[in-house]
């Protein structure tokens, strides 16, 4: 087992997060905008081969996933991947991983932020006018800071709550649609089979579909038992995701007359198997559920940055604890005050892609961590991949091969917050936090 830090506040978390909260939690982290709004982005890569590229995307993630669930199983702290890279590879890769998850989430909330004002077009033609939705946008934000401030419970529970509500209306269009296409078989026109440019483009979408499930691994300094607990939350909410993502996508392409020009292509294909109240179903669903993502987001981003201040990577203002409410509170008020940052001055599309390829990153790291945590753990671990290397090695593999799709002149914030990170690590490189058998 890893040693904890040195330096902890006087004041510590409690553990309050058990099994099937863990379990609703990543659920939530993973389903907020992209199922509302991507099935037309992939259908427009794939064409046709939609469904199947969903399905196979589960499964490449499910093999990151894996390594993901072998290597919280070794860690009992606060801080997620973080943690996990920084005691693999050292304080730089840490910081690295550490700056691009705040990335990834910041412009993951970014994007769902702006889903759910385009959802409450669906009711409210104005919403996207730009007073309207700079009030819905800040009570949205707001409302959701104050729930966290107020106790990791709280949080908890909007979460649970949450996810049981956003998953009613997608059951409600999976068992429609299904059932529409057994009785009236295929309505919309046969789309054109993706290429393999195609099929790359519509996986890197796809890993911003299915990432997240790795934020909910952040407050494991408040999980009743992380080292159990971890690898099922994982794998069970994979199951329910792949699930609901491959039957919705379906329903789209076999619905849908233009799915890859739709912009709410879950409520356009409710819409023409139930008319206008199954759009507003979907709607009215995509608001719940953008909102449990958020929930769930200001739950477990800020426990990466309380991670990095805890080890005197950030200032340590950040791993104040409050008082009353034993959140750390400053890091809840930061996180809620750049989402509501990049929500209001990045659109869907920019944050979506954005928040994809900084994953890919970290994503790779964690899994080049699982053989050299294996070395330098032995027996940690409550949880181990099968296949000896070979699952690692396919996980680094799918990040590179994904990689190559991005076009970085294009990805200038990714690139500075590489740099920002890399100057992170300049600045308190000297500083005496390392746990043992961590490098600087």
């Amino acid at each position: 087992m890893p040693e904890g830090p040195p330096h902890r506040t006087p004041l510590q978390l409690v553990r309050v997060i058990g099994r099937w909260s863990m379990v609703a939690l990543a659920v939530n982290c993973i389903v907020g905008s992209g199922i509302f709004g991507l099935p037309s982005l992939v259908a427009g890569h794939v064409g046709r081969s939609s469904p199947w590229a969903v399905l196979v995307g589960g499964l490449a993630m499910g093999v990151i996933i894996g390594c993901y669930a072998e290597v919280a199983s070794q860690f009992t702290e606060t801080g997620g991947h973080y943690i996990y890279v920084r005691r693999a590879f050292g304080r730089f890769a840490g910081l690295q991983v550490g700056w691009l998850n705040l990335l990834s989430r910041l412009t993951a909330c970014g994007a769902s932020v702006n889903l759910l004002v385009m959802s409450l077009g669906e009711f409210w033609p104005a919403a996207g006018a730009p007073v309207p939705r700079l009030v819905i946008i800040s009570l949205l934000v707001g409302t959701l800071a104050i729930a966290n401030y107020r106790g990791v419970a709280s949080g908890a529970l909007v979460s649970n709550v949450s996810v049981v509500a956003k998953l009613v209306p997608l059951a409600v269009v999976c068992a429609v649609g299904l059932g529409w296409l057994a009785a009236h078989g295929r309505t919309a026109p046969q789309l054109p089979a993706g290429d393999l440019h195609g099929w790359l483009g519509g996986m890197l979408l796809l890993f911003f579909a299915y990432g997240g499930y790795e934020t909910a691994l952040n407050p494991m300094g408040e999980a009743k038992d992380p080292r159990r607990d971890a690898a099922f939350a994982l794998f069970v909410a994979l199951i329910v995701v792949t699930f609901f993502y491959t039957a919705l996508q379906l329903v789209v392409v076999d619905v849908l007359p233009d799915a890859p020009h739709s912009e709410r292509p879950l409520a356009d294909a409710a819409r023409v198997m139930l008319g206008q109240g199954g759009a507003a179903l979907i709607s009215i669903g995509a608001l719940i559920s953008v909102y449990g993502y958020l929930s769930a987001n200001l739950l477990s981003v800020p426990r990466g940055i309380f991670a990095l201040a805890e080890r005197g990577d950030f200032p340590s203002a950040f791993a104040a604890i409050h008082a009353r409410f034993r959140t750390p509170h400053v890091s809840i008020l930061s996180v809620a005050l750049l989402v509501w940052g990049f929500s209001l001055f990045g659109g869907f599309a920019w944050n979506v892609t954005l928040s994809a390829v900084a994953r890919l990153f970290y994503y790779g790291a964690v899994c080049a961590a699982v053989p050299v945590l294996r070395r330098r753990q032995p027996g940690a671990a409550g949880f181990r991949l099968p296949g000896g290397a070979l699952l690692p090695a396919l996980g680094v593999l799918i990040c590179l091969v994904l990689l190559t799709r991005v076009d970085f002149s294009k990805s200038l914030i990714l690139l500075a917050v590489i740099l920002a990170a890399s100057v992170n690590w300049l600045l308190v490189r000297g500083r005496g936090t390392m746990t043992q058998g961590e490098h600087a």
